[in-house]
């Protein structure tokens, strides 16, 4: 994103490192206030009941008509774990709860970070909303897994179910890149 214009004073920006930093950034030509950029941050959880997990077919774009988990944006003056809940009620009008953190994703070619979590569904009670047409619990077996929206949340459920097997989940920390996000299976 190009910022030409100072969102304190109005005036013309200018690419320069600032002093004391290493990077270039946007700096206001008049006020000298810096435009960090910085990557927006993703959270949202994986909605368990007893043996299945709770989809959301997209209603808006991108990737509308295409399956997903219940993710979103982190808003200002929320804690992820409030986010996550938040963009649960959002997409399906489910509530549940936070069972813990389960993968940290970089996607520096996109500039986000995203972060999943496990969460227990308190009353399976679920709706379309309009930014989910279709919401559903749904078997391992009945993953939609050529229609799944966006790769992270692929390798998201791929992880998942692989961990399920063993009753063991780890927290980890993953690099996701521009080329495997091509590849849907990996």
């Amino acid at each position: 994103m190009n910022i030409h214009y100072c969102t304190q004073c109005g005036s013309i920006v200018s690419t320069r490192t600032p002093p004391g930093d290493e990077r270039a950034r946007p700096v206001c030509t008049v006020c000298g206030n810096v435009h960090y950029q910085n990557p927006k941050m993703v959270v949202g959880c994986i909605p368990e009941y007893e043996d299945r997990i709770l989809l959301c077919r997209r209603n808006i774009e991108p990737r509308r008509g295409k399956w997903t988990l219940p993710a979103g944006f982190l808003e200002n003056g929320e804690t992820v774990r409030e986010g996550a809940i938040r963009e649960t009620y959002e997409e399906a009008r489910l509530r549940v709860e936070i069972i813990a953190p389960y993968r940290l994703f970089d996607l520096a070619f996109v500039n986000q970070v995203y972060l999943m979590f496990r969460a227990r569904i308190l009353v399976p009670e679920f709706r379309p909303t309009p930014e989910s047409s279709e919401v559903k619990l749904v078997h391992e077996d009945a993953i939609p897994w050529d229609d799944i929206a966006f790769p992270v949340i692929n390798k998201t459920l791929l992880h998942y179910f692989r961990e399920r097997r063993t009753g063991r989940f780890e927290f980890q920390c993953l690099e996701l890149a521009e080329s495997s996000a091509i590849s849907r299976k990996s």
